[in-house]
């Protein structure tokens, strides 16, 4: 057994080119570019900018050491970002298509910070902003291991919208017949949002992610007789049970993940905590 030690990077330039490396696997985000320039009447560049699994718009700054600056700096240009969506659109649709340009999740931007540590002010500051902050603390170890720690996470200030788009849906299902599937929804919406500290939700048309910097669950709208979640398990990993689980690995569905898991009754929730807690530790 050998102990392996922390050490920060010799300089800022090294976590970033590190995490833009790895941008997709590390936080869930596609990377679209580096120093991206603010134009001269700001006068400024943003360290990162990419798109998450939702669609959400994403800055990424970053800090060697502890710099009380970088919530205020990282905020400042996610205020340029929001009267610049033509621009940041014009970008996606340049390096992810025009697909994903239409798809922009402008109601979540978020703005994630990665240095060395954070104060407890930093921490109280994030809970006081209305915007989606994630405060991520890296370590290097040794010379081929990489950590990353969330500090702090605040999902912003979207919670009537989220709850006026829960009635929504489940008022339509209620309408079709299927009130058990509503409450079954909510069950699994108790059990995902209870697994831990920082759970987010981001509502989409299609699903709704659960999400830990990354996201490691997807609940699709209640059908007549079954829910849908998908979650970041490899389904290698899992022995499939036929009607409960199933690869989708490789196969076109909404929201992310490999593992599809279908409830029909409380039982199956009970079933498939396990599933979950796997998939939100993966996160």
């Amino acid at each position: 057994m050998t102990e392996v030690m922390p050490r920060l990077a010799e300089i800022e330039a090294d976590v970033q080119g590190f995490v833009e490396t790895h941008m997709e696997t590390l936080l869930g985000v596609r990377f679209l570019a580096s120093e991206y320039s603010t134009g001269p009447a700001h006068g400024g560049r943003i360290d990162s900018l990419g798109l998450d699994e939702n669609g959400s718009p994403v800055i990424v700054e970053y800090k060697r050491g502890v710099d009380a600056g970088i919530i205020n700096q990282g905020l400042f240009y996610l205020s340029w970002l929001m009267d610049h969506r033509a621009e940041f659109e014009h970008l996606v649709r340049a390096r992810l298509g025009a697909r994903a340009a239409s798809q922009i999740l402008w109601s979540s931007p978020r703005l994630i910070c990665v240095a060395a540590d954070f104060t407890r002010y930093d921490v109280h500051a994030v809970r006081e902003h209305r915007r989606s902050i994630d405060l991520v603390r890296y370590r290097f170890f040794g010379s081929d291991l990489f950590g990353l720690e969330t500090v702090a996470s605040v999902s912003g200030g979207t919670q009537v919208v989220r709850s006026a788009r829960r009635r929504a849906v489940a008022r339509g299902v209620a309408d079709a017949g299927s009130a058990s599937m509503v409450e079954l929804a909510g069950a699994v919406d108790e059990v995902l949002v209870g697994l831990g500290d920082g759970v987010h939700r981001v509502e989409r048309k299609t699903y709704r992610a659960y999400q830990r910097l990354r996201n490691f669950a997807c609940l699709c709208p209640p059908q007549r007789s079954k829910l849908l979640v998908y979650l970041k398990v490899d389904p290698k990993d899992v022995d499939l049970v036929p009607g409960f689980t199933r690869d989708v690995s490789g196969l076109g569905h909404h929201g992310t993940g490999d593992l599809e898991v279908r409830l029909r009754t409380p039982r199956d929730v009970e079933r498939a905590q396990e599933l979950f807690r796997a998939s939100y530790a993966a996160a």
